[in-house]
């Protein structure tokens, strides 16, 4: 044991573990980490060598016997009722039906809710009424028929702690100076801090060391001590991003696969149940670049539930649950800084408007994290799981002593409004929970704490005022007046040399220089330098004829000059209703991607009737999730009464079109001929183009 090993085990006698037990366990068993802690330390409580080789055979003895997984329920249900009782280890609640008039209980794994359960448990555990613990349960089989029951819980013996003494945990933690502690912290949580303070050779210039890379860490733990709170991290992959949100907390839990739904997150009118908001303190979504929202609702109440923590949907719900978002970015961080078409958002579903991102309080830089491999796992002592979860449940439900230090200390710049204020506020407090859970830093970690907060979310507001055309977001100087009432401006590391030099450049957008970061994959057609050969030489008013068979019209030869520099485009064309005709607009659009300017593209076109009204829309559709992934944002609409064909632009062209789009002679069913690919090899039917310029 080290110094901090020896401190921890006076400090906290009976609420530490071994870390690198919990590593080597988990390699055989899939089990929440709070779970094999609690088992280690009724095991392998011990120093001895081979007493720990003994006690770990017994817990991966005890997980295999006793931990049911979810498909492995109906499995469960058939032993217990051939045996007639089981021991088992599963998350269980507690709930009161009032048509009944009786409690029932209800195991996640074990796959049933309507278990028996004695009045005694959940009058002595109360947290089986207020979401549920986990448990070692026995549960025994009800063979009278003529009950409507076939199990019921015969002994119950909770995993989480049944009580918690936060005043003594404060007590442990001030034998700890501010870095000791923040080594506990990271210790617990299953990272090893002395790789930080010693960074290997291979990831000096390409993660930050010391305090900056432990501050990133101890960020992905803010929402689970700070209610309400919107947290999103996207970097690559193999970082550890979900793990903070499976493993560390029996008050947390994931949505993976893509799916959020209005009923199971918020709301469920047909039941009239509170969804995951009402039952946990923190909520993680993996993979939110995959997030597949088809219900629009549901995006109007994340945002309302997001700014207030209440939504109305049939009743009024005010919730605690603080969001936490993460998913991949595997682009190249310094093109996308300093690409002018492309943000840090870029990874987002389309759902994630400005409103939602406007919503995030912090934005964790994760391509500063390293990959993660065996040397980063702590293998010293670190407080017990459910011990330390506790204490940042008890945070998350208590505020007063960190707002009175906010109040005190805190005074941010001009530029910080209403959300940045909110933002800055809840961030700083929650790193003060987590680093000083007795609200007592010094003047200079304060600041310390307050910088970074402030960095996080100028993250946030720098990518909506790069996207949005207007000036709504363009405050992004962000700032505050330190002990000795100095105004100090925050800036954000991927981004500073870019503004710098734009500021100096007279806001000329930087010329890309080679980059080395890791796992850097340059961005398809990022409109970089290279690109500015679309510049506008032949953008003129005139007439164009083109007659039967001609060749070497196509749409860029015929649009592309007067595309450039448009940011929004409107088609108005009642023909797109075949699926050539669908496929030329497709063309179409490719063209204006490739000139990397539009970011709005708008059809108005007609159909023969609902049936293909509803195909073509649901190409439509298609066309626009391909669109947003290259920004930009495409809407169409059905009219009976459309008759013209014209293209106008934002740039004040109007381009009146004959035939409209659909002017290449038919291929008559023979896809293996010249011209089948190249629009500059296909013969034309005779058509006939006005571009007028808007006065």
């Amino acid at each position: 044991m080290d110094a901090l090993d020896i401190k921890l085990n006076e400090c906290f006698p009976g609420k530490v573990v071994r870390k690198d037990l919990v590593h080597d366990i988990k390699k055989a068993a899939n089990v929440p980490s709070f779970v094999l802690e609690f088992l280690l330390a009724k095991y392998c409580a011990t120093d001895n060598a081979d007493e720990i080789v003994e006690g770990k055979k017994a817990v991966l003895e005890v997980v295999e016997k006793n931990y049911v997984r979810p498909n492995e329920a109906n499995k469960a249900q058939s032993l217990v009722q051939q045996k007639g009782r089981h021991k088992f280890i599963d998350r269980i609640h507690v709930k009161y039906s009032e048509k009944e008039k009786r409690h029932w209980a209800e195991m996640e794994n074990f796959g049933s809710n309507r278990l028996a359960i004695s009045e005694k448990f959940y009058k002595e555990n109360e947290k089986l009424l207020e979401g549920g613990v986990w448990a070692e349960v026995v549960v025994a089989y009800n063979p009278i028929e003529e009950d409507n029951y076939a199990f019921y819980i015969e002994d119950f013996k909770p995993i989480q702690l049944a009580r918690f003494d936060f005043n003594k945990f404060l007590e442990g933690r001030r034998q700890f100076s501010t870095d000791e502690w923040i080594d506990v912290v990271l210790r617990s949580v299953g990272i090893n801090p002395e790789i930080i303070d010693n960074l290997p050779k291979e990831y000096k210039g390409r993660v930050p060391e010391g305090k900056r890379l432990k501050l990133h860490f101890l960020a992905r733990l803010i929402p689970l001590v700070q209610a309400n709170y919107n947290f999103i991290e996207l970097g690559p992959r193999g970082t550890g991003k979900s793990h903070f949100y499976t493993e560390f907390s029996p008050y947390c839990t994931l949505i993976s696969g893509g799916k959020a739904s209005t009923a199971t997150l918020l709301y469920n009118n047909a039941r009239k149940k509170v969804g995951l908001v009402g039952f946990w303190d923190t909520i993680g979504f993996d993979e939110v670049g995959n997030l597949d929202i088809k219900d629009t609702d549901t995006v109007q109440i994340m945002k309302d539930y997001m700014a207030k923590g209440r939504f109305s949907r049939g009743r009024e719900v005010i919730a605690n649950a603080s969001f936490a978002f993460v998913g991949n970015i595997d682009q190249s961080i310094d093109q996308v800084v300093k690409s002018d078409k492309h943000s840090l958002f870029l990874t987002l579903p389309k759902a994630f408007d400005f409103a939602i991102q406007d919503r995030f309080f912090f934005y964790l830089p994760g391509w500063e994290i390293p990959k993660m491999d065996p040397r980063w796992f702590a293998s010293n002592y670190g407080l017990i799981t459910d011990y330390f979860a506790e204490a940042f449940h008890h945070m998350f439900k208590n505020n007063s002593s960190y707002s009175n230090i906010l109040s005190e200390k805190m005074k941010l710049g001009p530029n910080v409004e209403g959300r940045d204020d909110l933002a800055i506020q809840k961030t700083t407090m929650g790193l003060l929970k987590l680093i000083h859970p007795d609200a007592n830093p010094t003047d200079q970690e304060f600041d310390e704490i307050l910088e970074y907060a402030i960095e996080g979310r100028r993250r946030v507001k720098e990518q909506m005022n790069k996207m949005k055309d207007d000036d709504e977001y363009s405050r992004v100087d962000l700032s505050y007046f330190n002990s000795a009432g100095i105004e100090k401006v925050i800036y954000c590391p991927e981004s500073k040399l870019v503004l710098q030099n734009a500021s100096s450049d007279n806001q000329k957008e930087p010329e890309v220089q080679p980059i080395d970061l890791p796992v850097a994959i340059p961005i398809k057609e990022l409109p970089v330098q290279e690109n500015q050969v679309f510049i506008e030489k032949k953008a003129i008013e005139k007439n164009l004829k083109i007659r039967y068979g001609d060749v070497g019209y196509s749409y860029e030869e015929v649009f592309k000059d007067y595309l450039i520099g448009a940011k929004s485009v409107t088609i108005q064309d009642p023909y797109i209703r075949q699926k050539h005709q669908i496929s030329n607009f497709l063309k179409f659009a490719e063209l204006l991607v490739k000139i990397g300017d539009c970011r709005k593209l708008h059809l108005v076109t007609s159909a023969d009737d609902l049936e293909q009204e509803k195909e073509n829309k649901y190409a439509f559709e298609q066309i626009g999730d391909s669109l947003y992934e290259h920004e930009i944002d495409f809407t169409f609409e059905f009219s009976n009464t459309v008759h013209d064909r014209e293209i106008t632009t934002s740039t004040g062209w109007r381009i009146v079109m004959g035939r409209g789009l659909d002017y290449f002679q038919s291929l008559a069913g023979n896809f293996y001929q010249i011209g089948t690919n190249d629009q500059s090899l296909r013969s034309c039917l005779e058509t006939g183009f006005d571009f007028i310029k808007n006065k």
